[in-house]
């Protein structure tokens, strides 16, 4: 049975150069092919009902190139092919991800990533795509209240203690073994607690905060036991906070190796794929590369 490969989707900007980089080190490590992919915008009132027309010739494709000069000679590079496709981006990408184990691209956008919104290439890609996608952020983004964490390499993962994604921890596990790094889990908790009260509005509900914080880890050492004894040597850091999940997973990513976020699950009054408003936030904030991993099929 062969290896999927890493996917890195190029365009010939410097933002798909990093993107580059990162799936190189990946499908290393991994020990999988690297697939480099651009896809050709064409216009779209000129094919509208074409997604894939296909695939080009990638020997005439100039972005291609630009990878192989950039890549040649290079002892760390893995099996590489090349594949230049024709179609719009954000619905070409996330197709590929069904023979991918992973699809890797740069935050590129107008005025920067922090401009980009839901349906432009890395999110559609992070919202769709069968297999886990990174994102890589441009260089520079700063962040604030970054937690006191031991040196060394480290993963970044939230965790819900109401709503555990399997498919997450488990990536997050895999990622941190691979890179000999430290796991800091991350999970946060609302506060203060609110309750319903008449007509129809919250109140803050009489609840010991001490008793929230004890039960909320003792929840997730429970669901991080299985995959601590998977993985015995990950040394693995357990954060309980309250308040926004996604400040929390944007605070703990400076120097960070990369964070790991779960794609929103399908539920049975939105069947619809969603992104989730943590991931977007952790997207388009977060100073590490990002890692939207979708659930598992049964979870789905």
């Amino acid at each position: 049975m062969s290896t999927l490969p890493v996917i890195a989707a190029v365009d010939g900007s410097d933002d798909s150069l990093r993107a580059l980089e990162w799936a190189v080190t990946a499908a290393r490590t991994r020990e999988a092919p690297l697939r480099v992919v651009h896809v050709r915008q064409y216009a779209a009132w000129a094919q509208p009902d074409v997604l894939v027309a296909g695939p080009p010739d990638p020997v005439d494709d100039p972005v291609l190139d630009q990878v192989r000069t950039y890549l040649e000679g290079r002892a760390d590079r893995p099996v590489t092919e090349y594949l230049g496709l024709e179609g719009p981006p954000g619905a070409v990408l996330p197709g590929l991800g069904e023979t991918a184990q992973l699809i890797v691209l740069g935050s590129r956008g107008r005025g920067g990533f922090a401009s980009l919104l839901l349906g432009s290439n890395g999110m559609a890609a992070a919202r769709d795509a069968e297999c886990p996608v990174v994102v890589v952020p441009r260089p520079g983004r700063e962040v604030h209240d970054a937690p006191a964490v031991a040196p060394g390499p480290r993963v970044v993962v939230g965790l819900r203690v109401d709503s555990p994604d399997e498919a997450t921890l488990g990536f997050a596990f895999d990622e941190a073994d691979r890179r000999d790094a430290r796991l800091h889990v991350v999970v946060a908790y609302p506060w203060p607690a609110q309750s319903w009260a008449a007509p129809g509005g919250f109140a803050v509900a009489d609840v010991d905060q001490h008793a929230v914080v004890g039960e909320t880890r003792a929840l997730a050492d429970g669901f991080v036991s299985p995959y601590r004894a998977r993985h015995p040597d990950v040394p693995v850091d357990v954060s309980v906070a309250a308040g926004d999940a996604a400040g929390h997973l944007v605070a703990a990513s400076k120097d960070a190796g990369l964070v790991v976020v779960g794609r929103h699950r399908r539920r049975l009054l939105a069947p619809a794929r969603m992104l989730g408003s943590v991931a977007q936030a952790v997207l388009l904030h977060a100073a590490s590369p990002v890692a939207v991993v979708p659930p598992a099929p049964d979870q789905d």
